[in-house]
Formats: structure tokens, C-alpha cells, sequence
């Protein structure tokens, strides 16, 4: 047996057997990793592709050479099958980012961690490429057009063609075509990591190590930007991602000049293709193997793949339509659905007390109108509310609550944009005044179009003393 050959390897190396082995969980890749406890606590491996081996150890020897931060690999077994790594420990970037990734909102360690991440880069992609002799690489020494096709085409077969979307296969193939045409204005002499994300960043001692480079080849480097900033369930905000691309081109300026307007545009492209590739990927599998890791990724891959449409790729009319009818299909509509913001806004009367949560989230604002002049006390308003047209004219020519909601707007705006970033679901926004009839329903109905207007998500407006109910649905 393998493992019996990888503790003998062991015992060759140490000098004694291993007093411990324990299989350590898998991911993606068929290869099987062990932590092995004896003398010397290493991580044993045992890959079933050889020539993936030796891309592996080939790859690693060179890096190590270059000073990068890559585990050292101690032995191996003479066909390569089986060798002994350094431990790096238990903590994968992935999991040093998790509050970040689970609440879209990351501390200053976790930036500081990602930073640092994306600073190497260019040295892996400049450094480790110089010298290397790419004829190892495994499965392909480089990036060309006919791997960017075989990519585009795993995307077409293993996932567009297993959600059963309709689509005109020749039509797709042109713009398949130009979008390789596009890729490779890009290419380059370095070395393209090709799966980079923090799933294969190993953090010791508050420090980054690059891992499972095996799939690495000659390549551009703006496609391991696009795989570490885009992966899918790195719940990175767009304001962090456009951070950490900027402390990209500045490392990679030590290497390269940078046009950082041309560089931003053709970085879009790849993002394009590496969502399309790793959903391709995804569907492989999740849809065939049935690998549940893999089918849990694929809402947050469509959900980036939305999130970019956003900005139409003019160079690709048909793709894009395509994947704007992909991206609006029920299973993952659905699926968004149970992630979209809903922001309740009411009135309510202070009198009879302030509206309770249901959510169980128990944030959001409570705003005080009783500062505002009061229209409620002239007997010629009483029977009207906020939402009629003379009270609605005493207040905006009073004009204290247009300088009262200015204030609100602000506050709000920021409120919803960072709960959308950071994928919760609820918000309440409260408004109460006496009477629950004036002032707090002209503000609740202005803020709850507004927000409708400006963010397009679902608004649920309750004026609570006037037993109206109002949705708008989210766009």
C-alpha cells in the first residue's frame, strides 16, 4: 500500500517511524495529505499523477532557489509517487479571513493578511519564473489559445449545458474565439499560478506561504489577480477589492511599468474567464462527481458573474446575454433570493410604543421626528396624514423636515449599502412622532421610496397607526 511506502519514506528520513498518521481532509484534488508525528512532525503525500508529482517537486525546488515562501519538500520516493513537505500548519488564509468572508466586513488584521498575499504575487510570477524550465508543467507548459477555448468549452458542457439554458452554439464560439483573441494581448513570460486563492495560502507566523502550485505554467499574470480577488466565496466588497489591486501594481511596478487604466480594463476580461472556467469547474464537480463543496460555491460564482454584468463586456453582445438569461434562471434567482436585503420602514406613535423586530436582528435606526414642527397641532390637519397633499405642503415649506431626512438619507444610505456588501438580509428603519400620523408618515414614505429608488432592494413600508402596508419590490 501507498501509505505504507510513505512511512517507510518517513523512517528513511527520520530515522524512526512515524508515532502517529492522521489523514488530513481533502479538497478539490485527488492527491491524499497526512500529518505524520514522530522526530519530526511532517506532511506526507501521496499523488496518483506522476507527472503532476513532478511538476509539483520540480516547481518547488525553484521556488525555494528564488527565496519564495513555498514549503520545503525534505525527500521523495524514486518514481515520485510519494514524498515528505514541510508542515506549514493547520491555517489557510481562507480560514484567517473568515469573519471578513462571513460578515463583508474585514478587520485591518485581515486586510493586512491579504495585502500581504497580493505583494508577493508579482515575486512568484517574475521571480519564480525566471530560470524554470515550463516543460514540467502539468498538464500544460502554457497559457494559449487553445487552453483558453478547452476553459471556455468546460463551461459550456459541465455547467451552462447542465442548468438546461437554451443557446445558439455558434454564436457562443465566435465570441469564444474573440474573447481569446483578448486574452492573449496579454500574454507573458511569467509564471501563472493559475489556482491561486487562499484555500492554497498557508499564514505562519502571521505570514504568507503559497501551496498546490502543481496546475502552474507560463501565463499572464492578470488571471491569478482575477482568481484570488473573484473567488467565489471570498465575499470580498468591491472597495477592498479595488484596494487590493492597487497594492498589486504597486509590487508589480518593481518588475514592469503599469498603465493602471489599461491594466483595470483588460483585468475584466479575465475576471470574465476565470468565473466562466470555474464554474465550469463547479459544475464538473458538483453536477457530475457530486462533491458538495463544489455545488455549495456555485451561488456565489453566479452571484460574481452578476455582479460584473453589471458593466456590459461590449466585445461579447451574445455571451452576455446568454449569461444575463443564465444568471436569471429559478434555481438561482431562488437561491439569491434567500440572501437579498429587505428594509422595513414604518411610522409608529411614541405613545404606543416602539415597533419590535420580528427579524431577530434587533439593529437598525429608530429616528425621533417630535423635533419638527408638528402640523397635528392645527385643527385644520388633524384629519389628514403625511401622505396628504396639504400636509405634505405645511412641512416642506416649514422646511425642517427636508433638513431632518438630509440627515437620515445619509445615514441610511450608508447603512444599506454596507448590509448589501456584506449579504445580511434585514433592516429596520423606524420613525415615530406623537401621533404616529404626520411627521413620521411623510418621513417613513420618503425614505422608503428613496431607498427603493437608489438601491433597487425590497422595501417594506408599514405605517403602523394608519393600518397601511406598502412593498416595494426589489429590482
Amino acid at each position: 500500500m501507498q501509505t505504507e511506502t510513505l512511512i517507510s519514506l518517513y523512517e528513511s528520513f527520520t530515522g524512526s517511524r512515524p508515532e502517529h498518521v492522521e489523514e488530513l481532509p481533502g479538497a478539490g484534488s485527488n492527491r491524499r495529505y497526512f500529518r505524520m508525528k514522530g522526530p519530526q512532525t511532517l506532511i506526507g503525500v501521496i499523488g496518483t499523477s506522476n507527472e503532476e508529482n513532478h511538476a509539483f517537486l520540480t516547481i518547488d525546488r525553484h521556488f525555494k532557489e528564488k527565496n519564495l515562501p513555498v514549503p520545503e519538500v525534505y525527500a521523495a520516493t524514486e518514481d515520485e509517487s510519494c514524498y515528505l513537505q514541510e508542515d506549514l500548519g493547520d491555517l489557510q488564509l481562507f480560514k484567517a479571513i473568515e469573519k471578513g468572508r462571513l460578515t463583508g466586513v474585514f478587520s485591518e488584521e485581515e486586510k493586512e493578511l491579504l495585502r500581504k498575499t497580493l505583494r508577493m504575487l508579482p515575486r512568484i510570477q517574475f521571480a519564480g519564473a525566471d530560470g524554470l524550465d515550463f516543460s514540467v508543467c502539468y498538464p500544460q507548459p502554457e497559457f494559449n489559445r487553445r487552453t483558453i477555448l478547452w476553459d471556455l468549452n468546460y463551461f459550456k458542457y459541465c455547467f451552462l449545458k447542465a442548468t438546461g439554458l437554451e443557446f445558439q452554439e455558434d454564436k457562443l464560439e465566435d465570441e469564444f474565439e474573440h474573447m481569446a483573441e483578448i486574452l492573449m494581448r496579454s500574454a507573458s513570460a511569467t509564471f501563472l499560478y493559475r489556482d491561486f486563492q487562499s484555500r492554497n495560502v498557508m499564514i505562519k507566523d502571521g505570514e504568507p506561504y503559497f501551496i498546490d502550485f502543481q496546475g502552474g505554467r507560463k501565463g499572464p499574470f492578470y488571471y491569478d489577480v482575477a482568481s484570488f480577488l473573484w473567488q467565489a466565496k471570498a465575499n470580498l466588497p468591491d472597495s477592498l477589492r479595488m484596494e487590493l489591486v492597487s497594492h498589486y501594481i504597486d509590487a508589480l511596478r518593481e518588475y514592469k511599468p503599469v498603465d493602471e487604466t489599461y491594466f483595470k480594463s483588460q483585468l475584466r476580461h479575465f475576471v470574465l474567464f476565470r468565473t466562466l472556467q470555474v464554474l465550469g469547474a463547479y459544475g464538473f464537480r458538483g453536477y457530475f462527481e457530486k462533491k458538495p463543496h463544489f455545488i455549495q460555491s456555485v451561488p456565489f460564482a453566479v452571484e460574481n458573474l452578476r455582479q460584473l454584468l453589471k458593466d456590459d463586456f461590449p466585445e461579447y453582445p451574445y455571451l452576455c446575454q446568454v449569461l444575463h438569461n443564465l444568471t436569471e434562471l429559478k434555481q438561482f434567482t431562488d437561491e439569491r433570493k434567500k440572501r437579498q436585503l429587505t428594509v422595513k420602514v414604518m411610522s409608529f406613535a411614541y405613545k404606543k410604543g416602539i415597533p419590535e423586530d420580528p427579524t431577530g436582528n434587533g439593529g437598525g435606526y429608530v429616528f425621533d421626528c417630535r423635533a419638527v414642527n408638528n402640523p397635528g397641532k392645527y385643527d385644520r390637519y388633524k384629519p389628514y396624514t403625511g401622505l396628504d397633499e396639504n400636509v405634505i405642503r405645511f412641512l416642506e415649506e416649514d422646511g425642517e423636515i427636508t433638513r431632518f431626512l438630509e440627515h437620515v438619507y445619509a445615514l441610511v444610505d450608508a447603512h444599506v449599502q454596507r448590509y448589501i456588501e456584506r449579504g445580511f438580509t434585514n433592516l429596520s428603519v423606524c420613525f415615530g412622532c406623537t401621533g404616529g400620523q404626520h411627521r413620521s408618515v411623510y418621513s417613513a414614505q420618503h425614505v422608503a421610496e428613496h431607498i427603493s429608488r437608489k438601491f433597487g432592494v425590497k422595501v417594506q413600508l408599514i405605517h403602523r397607526e394608519q393600518n397601511i402596508e406598502q412593498i416595494f419590490e426589489a429590482r
